[in-house]
């Protein structure tokens, strides 16, 4: 079956990463600037998600945009602002024991980019991919869902917290997710 009969937008698995791995994903404090990010482009931009996974130190999703608008522009927006909140927080967290090897990382990640002032937060592109079959998507929504568990954190996708899993197994997660059957 064609992905097309089942989502009428250009449907997108993007993955983001944080320069050179680094896990500060680990904070809550962090995860919940991703997710608030995140619902305002759903209330505020039109973005449609159907599955994601935040783990330490990277973001996997599905994706589309509603009419007038697309993912890349989206996306865009969702790296810079979320680049720059976190990496405000990360500046005045007394409690950060890694804050000054973080900000190192960003910085030196930002010398050779003539685009960036300080510091790179994400990774450059977000390894974008259309999803155009039925199968891909699946396969898609599995590797997603499956993320925490391969990294041994949960045993049961569905358990794990930041992930779209639970709405899959029939409960609500954090995030408004379109769920495809």
């Amino acid at each position: 079956m064609d992905i097309k009969n089942r989502i009428t937008e250009q449907v997108y698995f993007l993955t983001d990463t944080v320069v050179d791995w680094v896990d500060i994903f680990t904070r809550p404090k962090y995860k919940h600037i991703i997710l608030e990010a995140l619902t305002y482009c759903q209330r505020e931009k039109g973005l449609v998600i159907y599955a994601w996974v935040l783990m330490s130190n990277h973001l996997h999703a599905i994706v589309s945009a509603q009419e007038g608008t697309t993912v890349s522009e989206i996306w865009r927006d969702f790296k810079k602002f979320t680049s720059k909140q976190i990496l405000a927080e990360l500046a005045i967290d007394p409690e950060e024991s890694r804050k000054e090897w973080m900000l190192n990382r960003f910085e030196y990640a930002a010398r050779n980019d003539k685009k960036i002032k300080h510091y790179r937060f994400w990774q450059e592109g977000n390894d974008a991919q259309e999803i155009f079959l039925a199968d891909y998507y699946d396969q898609k929504l599995n590797y997603i869902h499956n993320n925490p568990v391969k990294a041994e954190l949960v045993n049961c996708p569905e358990d794990y917290r930041y992930s779209s899993a639970i709405d899959y197994a029939g409960g609500k997660g954090l995030l408004k997710v379109e769920i495809v059957t």
